[in-house]
């Protein structure tokens, strides 16, 4: 169903987009940086909870790409239609209830979770939490249309519409910190301004005739709770798989920093350079959910598993090139970064830890399960995924960490646990769905 060439075309786009948002990340945070440390924290302190938000809004997407990619395979064009009106309804009711909720509730829950931080800290978070929330209509509303490009094979769009979102992203947070002195909240209306460009241009895309797939008739309001219980039936699951995995990062992040500044600064140093080392297997997963679903749609089981299998290899084959060439020139890399000799040596051991396991487990933990999703099997993969971050990450952490006295390295090590708990059960679930169950 799939040649190398469309394989490629679909592939290629999304390591790019994914390259692209890891170092618009990087930019965001050293342009912030001109406004002082207070705004730096205060926008780390916010993404935090921004990342786990817009996670619940890219599962919902995917509820709608599997659903809708299942009706392509099947050539049932008209379900893949009204699939994607559904999608652009849920995503919407669910960005505007998260919005609503944020203005309504936005100083409590700053104050329960960050509420040590000094005044002016939570002060720069209240404003760019509020702002930020403006713009979770437009991002998820972007987010499923870039989902439902990607289920018709088409990630080129969303790549190119990616990359002006982010490039005027960058050249916003220019003119507002640097041209007319902003600090938190230039940097937020940079962002809110160019999700909302992105969002407008996402929908016009999909609303052309070109697409086999497209979204139209949105404001004549035509609900179909069948459909839209099937892509919740998916959406829902991942969207709470995604929340408890971004809720443990957050509570990790809250137990590292009693370790010490050096060890503060190490673990988000060692995010920052780790986030390069697993983009294309990051990559690959999102094109195993067009691949697969399509091939699932078609009852095409024999090539489910071929094409699985196929990107799976490839995904390795990229992890370990890339992890190869990140952990041969890591002294260089960590020279971009002012760190005193403990930071240094900390972030050293950590970046070996995962980068070093990533290179044998990452793909398995978190790539392969998308074919799982694909073939709409999703609640199981959601329970190993939770039981896995609350039993082995977050409890071997709290072991490792405080009692054994191997602070970061031992949360670091206790993650590595988790990747193999995941593998564990993901593989075993993978032959029972994907191979025994559709032989």
């Amino acid at each position: 169903m799939f040649s190398k060439d469309s394989l490629r075309r679909l592939i290629l786009p999304l390591i790019i987009e994914q390259f692209l948002s890891v170092m618009v990340g990087m930019a965001d945070i050293t342009m912030v940086s001109a406004a002082g440390e207070a705004a730096v924290s205060s926008v780390a302190l916010v993404d935090l909870i921004n990342v786990l938000i817009l996670n619940i809004f890219a599962a919902l997407a995917t509820g709608g790409a599997v659903v809708c990619a299942q009706s392509i395979g099947a050539e049932h064009l008209d379900r893949a239609n009204r699939a994607a009106n559904q999608l652009m309804y849920i995503i919407s009711a669910a960005s505007l209830a998260m919005m609503a909720l944020v203005l309504l509730f936005h100083r409590p829950l700053l104050g329960l979770l960050f509420g040590q931080v000094e005044a002016a800290v939570m002060e720069g978070a209240v404003t760019y939490f509020v702002i930020s929330a403006l713009s979770y209509p437009f991002i998820a509303l972007y987010s499923g249309c870039a989902a439902l490009l990607r289920a018709i094979g088409n990630s080129r769009t969303s790549m190119l519409v990616s990359a002006w979102m982010n490039g005027q992203n960058i050249v916003g947070n220019a003119i507002f910190v640097f041209g007319f002195h902003r600090g938190v909240d230039g940097v937020a209306w940079s962002s809110l301004l160019s999700r909302i460009v992105a969002a407008v241009l996402m929908l016009l895309l999909l609303h052309g005739k070109r697409n086999p797939v497209r979204v139209q008739g949105l404001l004549s309001f035509r609900f179909e709770p069948d459909m839209m219980a099937r892509i919740l039936r998916i959406g829902v699951p991942n969207s709470l798989e995604n929340s408890f995995f971004q809720l443990g990062r957050v509570l990790l992040v809250s137990l590292i920093s009693t370790f010490g500044t050096a060890q503060i600064a190490a673990n988000a140093v060692a995010i920052n350079i780790d986030n390069f080392g697993i983009i294309p297997a990051q990559a690959i997963g999102l094109a195993l959910i067009t691949v697969v679903g399509q091939c699932v749609g078609a009852e095409a089981w024999d090539q489910v598993r071929r094409y699985t299998v196929k990107l799976m290899k490839l995904a390795y084959l990229c992890t370990w090139g890339l992890n190869a060439v990140l952990l041969a020139g890591l002294p260089l890399l960590l020279r971009l970064y002012s760190l005193s000799p403990e930071t240094q040596w900390y972030a050293t051991v950590l970046i070996f830890i995962h980068n070093g396991c990533a290179m044998l487990l990452w793909p398995m933990a978190f790539t392969m399960p998308n074919a799982l999703r694909a073939a709409g099997d999703v609640k199981v993969p959601m329970v190993i995924s939770v039981c896995s971050m609350i039993l082995v990450r977050l409890g071997c952490s709290y072991i490792l960490g405080v009692h054994f006295g191997l602070g970061v390295i031992g949360v670091w090590i206790a993650m590595v646990g988790d990747w193999v708990v995941r593998i564990l059960f993901f593989v075993l679930r993978a032959r029972q769905v994907l191979w025994k169950r559709h032989p």
